[in-house]
């Protein structure tokens, strides 16, 4: 069997471009959609320049269920005359059903720690806007599941949890390919700190891909970052996969340290905009507005406190 082709397919998002992955398969497939704009004005036109129609794609396959990745699942499923397969793990299928459920995951993560009186308006409007329809998956996976997209080509489905409980990793049989959402963050994408909500399964997950997987290519959620603010392209061969791996651990062990220094040390209310955590952003240099979306830093603060009080 020959190699089956991917192509890149980008939409316009604001300060960041969206990434989804054309498989070019018999049965075509598209992972993750972008927001409510992204089928229409990124990726028909992405499909057409390299010959192919986004009517024929007959499975969507979404890595998790932030806002950003299935916000365009329901208006890219109408585009395939409702034929299309639409997939996703049954912890983040709540996120695809209901708008709601992304506004709920708001309060109860980041939102607890922003100063923001109007954050429960803006998290609500925002998944008005930018998700095309509320939504039941064809198929829920847990992970070790394949699927097949016709003339020998199948996909193997890994759960990877810890960015979301519902992130899975599709890998192309026979050549490794893996498309892994946001599972793998290393720094951050231009945010600048990596975004998880359990840092222990999210550690594990890494750890997973690492010696199990060993992807030969490795298909990224979003250009993130190295160590020295460098950006990772969302296409990466073995080595820079293999290099990716190891940075999102290392940066891992280090975000671990300072928040759980900061956690035994006792949580202080002050002025600094990453209170109670300030100390967290100062040991590991961290210097952008966790405010602006999309800033992961709080709901990994607020992971590695859960997972703190848990076991304490």
């Amino acid at each position: 069997m020959h190699p089956v082709r991917v192509h890149p397919l980008v939409s316009p998002w604001g300060r960041f471009g969206l990434y989804s992955f054309f498989i070019d398969a018999p049965e075509p497939a598209i992972v993750d959609t972008g927001i409510a704009t992204s089928p229409a004005e990124g990726m028909a036109p992405a499909l057409e320049a390299v010959g192919r129609r986004i009517e024929d794609v007959r499975w969507i396959l979404l890595t998790h269920g932030h806002i950003d990745h299935v916000g365009g699942a329901h208006a890219l499923w109408e585009l395939t005359g409702r034929l299309a397969q639409v997939v996703i793990h049954e912890a983040d299928a709540p996120l695809l059903r209901s708008r709601r459920a992304h506004v709920e995951e708001y309060l109860a993560g980041r939102g607890r720690y922003l100063n923001d009186a109007e954050g429960e308006a803006k998290a609500t409007a925002s998944a008005e806007a930018i998700i095309s329809g509320e939504m039941e998956p064809t198929l829920l996976v847990r992970g070790g599941e394949t699927l097949s997209l016709g003339g020998g080509v199948t996909v193997s489905v890994h759960a990877i949890p810890g960015h979301t409980p519902g992130s899975v990793a599709y890998v192309v049989d026979g050549q490794r390919s893996a498309f892994v959402g946001d599972a793998v963050q290393v720094h951050g994408a231009a945010n600048g700190f990596p975004g998880f909500e359990d840092p222990a399964a999210y550690r594990a997950s890494l750890e997973y891909l690492r010696d199990e997987v060993r992807p030969r290519h490795l298909y990224l959620g979003h250009p993130y970052r190295r160590t020295d603010g460098t950006p990772y392209g969302v296409e990466l061969d073995a080595a820079q996969a293999e290099e990716a791996l190891r940075e999102s651990l290392d940066v891992e062990s280090r975000v671990n340290r300072a928040a759980y220094a900061c956690l035994c040390s006792g949580l202080l209310e002050t002025d600094s905009p990453y209170s109670p955590f300030a100390p967290v952003a100062r040991e590991v240099g961290y210097t952008a507005d966790p405010a602006l979306e999309p800033s992961p830093f709080f709901t990994s603060m607020h992971g590695y406190r859960t997972h703190f009080n848990r076991n304490s």
